[in-house]
């Protein structure tokens, strides 16, 4: 489809709590492009939750406006092009890995027996279970149940997935497996929508990012234009002839031509000049726990 499978505009959420009200979401807005990984960050507290429960009409907005593939409304057509795989999913340890994408399937697809039992097959073995469809799903690793919670997600071949922390107690092999598997589904040409606390998995695997703090939208973007944003100075590596190289450092690029300038006039040579790049993780916490209020870094 051309245009975002998911847009939001103003979408604000109040809850009360005893006689206070506390507003979770304030006015937030962003889109979902086909083909794209995007990150939903922010700190604990920050709207996610919320955010992801009033998209999938779990939870009332006050205000605003969530539009699913152009259409105002999240319609049977709608969710029917969605894959949702929460925080906590609940298996049913006694079915097979086949058994449970099986019930699912039927839910949700309406396919003949034959057809699904051949994407069944082809699923499992995408998301490198075809050796264990027939173990129950009570002798399944921690990682092995988030790919299997991840096929159940694509069993009907949605345009738009949504991830609650799908990374969330994984080994670092178990880790690497989901995100190989995001990283497919995203090429095939699926939208993948998560959010995370592991912000290194984050930087590696996402194209785009939504931040929240305390319920507001601080970044939407590209991921590298928020990490080049989030620069923290330049490095300068120079060599008089004979000698060992030196690295100069200094805030900015503007100061950094004023050292390259200098190292040129007293004969050194320009080696090497590379932007210093916080994380992602660096420069989350930097724009996340900042006191100061304010945009991205």
């Amino acid at each position: 489809m051309s245009g975002p499978v998911l847009s939001v505009r103003g979408l604000r959420k109040t809850y009360r709590r005893g006689l206070k009200r506390v507003e979770a979401v304030k006015g937030i807005s962003f889109d979902i492009q086909p083909g794209t990984v995007t990150g939903f960050l922010g700190a604990n507290g920050a709207g996610k939750t919320t955010t992801i429960k009033c998209l999938l009409n779990l939870a009332f907005p006050d205000a605003g406006e969530i539009r699913y593939f152009g259409r105002p409304e999240l319609t049977s057509e709608a969710k029917q092009k969605i894959g949702f795989l929460p925080e906590r999913p609940y298996f049913y340890e006694y079915l097979t890995g086949a058994e449970f994408l099986r019930f699912y399937g039927e839910l949700s697809t309406g396919l003949k027996k034959r057809v699904l039992d051949e994407r069944i097959e082809k699923l499992l073995k995408r998301v490198g279970l075809g050796h264990a469809k027939d173990r129950q799903l009570r002798g399944y690793s921690k990682g092995m149940l988030q790919r299997v919670g991840i096929a159940q997600t694509l069993i009907h071949e949605p345009e738009f997935i949504i991830l609650d922390e799908p990374k969330t107690g994984l080994d670092p092999d178990g880790r690497y497996e989901v995100a190989e598997i995001i990283r497919e589904t995203a090429k095939s040409g699926t939208a993948v929508f998560f959010s995370s606390h592991l912000l290194p998995d984050a930087e590696l695997l996402c194209d785009r990012l939504v931040i929240l703090k305390l319920g507001d939208l601080i970044y939407e973007g590209t991921t590298e234009k928020f990490l080049d944003r989030a620069e923290s100075g330049v490095s300068i590596v120079v060599r008089r002839p004979g000698d060992e190289p030196e690295v100069r450092t200094a805030p900015d690029h503007a100061a950094a031509q004023a050292v390259i300038d200098e190292a040129r006039k007293s004969g050194r040579e320009i080696v090497e000049v590379r932007t210093q790049r916080l994380s992602l993780e660096e420069a989350f916490v930097r724009v996340a726990f900042d006191k100061k209020e304010g945009g991205a870094p």
